[in-house]
């Protein structure tokens, strides 16, 4: 596949923030190609970073940590000439980033480190901010296309420059949430209502964007993931270890860190952040779907069933009207006349059987065996 020459645009990794910047660069009319680990039916979605590169300069990488952003390089490289460009959006300790750098321009090309701030609604408006660490020149290449999903590029320095200033951003914004929850825990055993604890906040020095977004969502007990537990866990240790590496002690820090790896306890790894207020204001339990009932067939016609109840006795039949018979007997001739034709017919044992009768048919079988005894002698 040729590469093209077009100004397109390649993505790698569409998760929460990834699939978002993809749409907000086509909002702007950039031609966008994609891949990622997981087949995703995704407009312009390629076999592989290979082809990506093939087809775009400029290359942004979404992935989660470290151990994915070195894994998407190895597959990506192949295809890496000098005139490409790519950008690195994980936050991933300083070391890790500049590991990545040397990959990409051991191949010739160019390499910017780029973390973001801001959450899913930010990146689908294109309101990221940008932390860029990286070569001027390459940065300056770049930057319209970074600038189709951001409304700021703060340039910190050189590449693992931007790394330390994203962590430490981000621990203030894990401490906020935790601090947030434990004022409204201390209004609400007070006795107080929560939501005047909000209020109180949006008149006080100390309230923030974090605050504006997150107290309402605590209140609502609506904990839907904007920045997941398990990757602002992931961003306090990158900057616990840092903290070693400088000799400093960072005590709340680490209490957010406790805090948050409580909630990964819980299995909350995939919640927003902010869920570590469930220790004090739980989330009402999901409503369960209820059960589908299977529609049972339509009910077959009633058997009476034998073992159950005993048929009912049968009635007397209705007498026949041959069994209304005149009180005289007939006349010997005319009863042997009857009596032979029966025999012919085969049915003297019919007749028989109609003399057990109960409707009161006893006298006319009593003259008919009469006449026959006769005969006989």
């Amino acid at each position: 596949m040729a590469r093209s020459k077009n100004k397109n645009v390649g993505l790698i990794g569409l998760g929460i923030i990834g699939s978002r910047v993809a749409g907000a660069l086509r909002d702007k009319g950039l031609q966008v190609f994609v891949w990622n680990r997981t087949p995703r039916p995704e407009q312009n979605f390629l076999g592989s970073p290979v082809e990506v590169a093939e087809l775009c300069d400029v290359i942004q990488i979404f992935v989660a940590d470290a151990e994915a952003l070195l894994e998407t390089l190895k597959q990506l490289v192949p295809g890496l000439t000098a005139q490409h460009i790519v950008t690195a959006h994980c936050t991933v300790a300083p070391e890790s980033m500049r590991a990545a750098a040397e990959v990409v321009e051991r191949r010739g090309a160019r390499f910017l480190e780029a973390p973001f701030t801001g959450s899913k609604v930010a990146a689908e408006n294109g309101q990221l901010v940008y932390y860029i660490g990286g070569d001027e020149a390459a940065l300056k290449q770049a930057r319209p296309v970074l600038e189709a999903s951001s409304k700021e590029i703060l340039v910190i320095g050189k590449v693992g420059d931007a790394s330390v200033m994203k962590v430490a951003t981000n621990i203030v914004t894990a401490a906020t949430a935790q601090i947030a929850a434990e004022g409204m825990a201390l209004v609400h055993k007070a006795g107080i209502p929560p939501d005047l604890f909000a209020r109180a906040m949006k008149c006080n020095a100390s309230n923030s964007t974090t605050l504006e977004m997150k107290l309402p969502l605590i209140l609502a007990g609506d904990f839907e993931t904007h920045f997941s537990v398990k990757h602002m866990l992931k961003d306090v240790r990158i900057a616990s270890a840092l903290a070693k590496q400088f000799s400093l002690d960072l005590p709340v820090t680490e209490v957010s860190g406790d805090m948050l790896f409580a909630e990964l306890k819980q299995g909350r790894g995939d919640a927003d952040y902010s869920s570590v207020a469930q220790k004090y204001f739980p989330a009402p339990p999901a409503a369960e779907k209820p059960v589908e009932k299977p529609i049972p067939p339509e009910p077959k016609p009633e058997t009476q069933e034998v073992a159950t109840e005993p048929p009912e006795p049968e009635k007397p039949a209705e007498p026949k009207s041959a069994a209304v018979e005149p009180a005289e007997a007939p006349s010997p001739a005319a009863e042997e006349k009857k009596e032979e034709a029966k025999k012919e017919n085969g049915q003297e044992k019919a007749e028989d059987l109609e003399g057990l009768n109960l409707s009161g048919g006893f006298r006319s079988w009593f003259s008919r065996r009469a006449s026959a005894s006769r005969r006989e002698s």
